[in-house]
């Protein structure tokens, strides 16, 4: 389970949400009519596998809580380096997408931005080993440099920027592999390798943390000092040591795509890249939701609820190992278990969806979200926890799964690009907002209230937002009878 921008339940979704974007943007260019190899198609689908252990691993699981826990950093530190990468993001895909329209070259940009991606990741371990004492008893706020926070810092940046940043071509890339009536189908493979993604890089990487596999226990010694040996910046564990490795994951899952996957309608002749069109579409876009009753209410609802949602799955670990006393490492399990019933919750909320509509799908997550952020501020058993957490990941994906037919009632079909595109750009926006709001409530209640006081009143400002989206919702127009069927992206 993760967030995206940065992060796992949320980054497949939102991945849809480009893939539709980008379908309907660039209808301008040639659409195919066939299907592309098979070992292409899969090559493809395949990256949502690899990036997606980026995004478990780095921003959801570990690199806050190294941070935090391990550095003595505070939550603002990590606020503030998701923050500027999220900035960044939403300041270019205007741009990504007038180049990608321009040139219609994208395989180069998802293998530039993938190889820096993977490049900071990897930087990240190495100087959190050789400008950060490896000591346990060493490592306190104190004792590490703020030249060392600063450098891991900027390398997240980089890294999480060029995460976020090759999306945009990659989803693009997708209308060349397959006719549009067999689009949803292929980026329902895409989706559930991104679970499985989710699964498979916490399960692969622990192992380099605290020498155990999750759910199924301990390595033999053996094993991982073959292991260590062989990765290099490992040989210390801690989660210092799950960076280069998930790197060098993040490469081998995409050298598919590098190999087999090419842009099949490059542009023969050098067109001007509109930068300026790029974004005065934006504030055009904005300017004709006013035709359209809902359009710029529901784009505030969706801002609101993906604050809360990407903020609390952003600190989720952290809260988890503060706030709850887990042990060292059971935070990596509880993320597997958290993303099972996600699966099985994006299924039920897309059929509950076309039953009921999205309005009343919409109030009805958002209210499930609402008990189990009450639930878990009030909670103290870890047992109950787990619970808890069982019943959001069940969750996560219903506003995701309704939010894009619901924008679908609201516009007509043929403005669907720009207002996707627009609900992309909010949701960057609000992955800036969310997770300093939940910094400044737990940093500055901590030295006055404590460490429980504070992480749970961080839960509380997240609960705020929920209650805030909820009645945002419930003002929305019903036009259920005019959406347009969304099957094929609820796959």
């Amino acid at each position: 389970m993760g967030y995206d921008p940065n992060q796992t339940l949320s980054t497949s979704a939102t991945r849809k949400s480009y893939t539709q974007q980008d379908s309907v943007q660039h209808s301008s260019t040639p659409t195919t009519t066939t299907l592309a190899p098979k070992r292409e198609r899969y090559s493809w689908a395949i990256y949502d596998f690899a990036n997606t252990i980026f995004s478990m691993n780095i921003v959801t699981l570990y690199f806050s809580v190294w941070m935090i826990a391990d550095l003595g950093s505070s939550n603002t530190t990590v606020a503030i380096g998701n923050g500027i990468a999220s900035l960044l993001v939403m300041l270019s895909i205007p741009i990504f997408g007038a180049i990608s329209d321009a040139t219609g070259r994208r395989k180069r940009w998802v293998i530039g931005f993938t190889l820096l991606c993977i490049a900071a990741t990897m930087g990240i371990g190495v100087i959190g080993q050789t400008m950060v004492p490896i000591s346990a008893s060493e490592l306190n706020a104190t004792n590490v440099s703020s030249a060392a926070i600063v450098a891991i810092v900027i390398a997240f940046i980089i890294a999480n920027y060029a995460y976020q940043g090759a999306l945009p071509f990659y989803n693009a890339m997708m209308t060349d592999l397959a006719p549009p009536n067999l689009l949803g189908n292929l980026s329902g493979v895409g989706v559930a390798l991104g679970y499985l993604g989710s699964i498979a890089g916490v399960m692969l990487i622990t192992p380099f943390f605290n020498g155990e596999f999750p759910v199924f226990g301990a390595v033999s010694e053996s094993a991982m000092n073959t292991l260590r040996s062989i990765i290099p910046f490992t040989e210390h564990g801690g989660r210092v040591s799950t960076f280069v490795p998930t790197g060098l994951l993040y490469l081998l899952f995409s050298l598919p795509l590098f190999i087999f996957c090419y842009d099949h309608y490059p542009q023969a002749k050098k067109k001007a890249i509109e930068w300026k069109k790029a974004f005065s579409d934006i504030k055009h876009t904005l300017q004709d939701a006013k035709k359209y009753p809902g359009s710029i209410r529901f784009l505030i609802a969706s801002f609101v609820y993906q604050d809360a949602m990407g903020t609390i799955i952003s600190f989720m670990a952290v809260y988890a190992v503060m706030a709850m006393g887990f042990a060292e490492g059971s935070e990596t399990t509880l993320f597997v278990v958290l993303t099972m019933p996600a699966v099985l919750g994006s299924y039920v909320w897309g059929k509950l969806t076309d039953r009921i509509g999205a309005k009343k799908t919409l109030e009805i997550v958002t209210v499930c979200w609402i008990i189990c952020l009450v639930a878990m501020i009030l909670v103290k058993s870890q047992l109950l926890f787990w619970i808890i957490g069982a019943a959001i990941g069940f969750i996560y994906g219903g506003l995701n799964v309704a939010e894009r037919p619901m924008l679908l009632q609201l516009v007509p079909d043929k403005e669907a690009g720009r207002f996707f595109s627009l609900m992309v750009l909010s949701a960057r926006a609000a992955a800036i907002v969310g997770p300093f709001i939940w910094s400044f409530a737990v940093d500055g209640l901590l030295p006055i209230a404590g460490t429980d006081i504070a992480y749970r009143s961080g839960v509380a400002t997240i609960l705020i937002g929920m209650i805030i989206a909820l009645f945002i919702i419930r003002g929305l127009p019903d036009n259920r009878n005019r959406a347009t069927s969304l099957s094929s992206f609820q796959s």
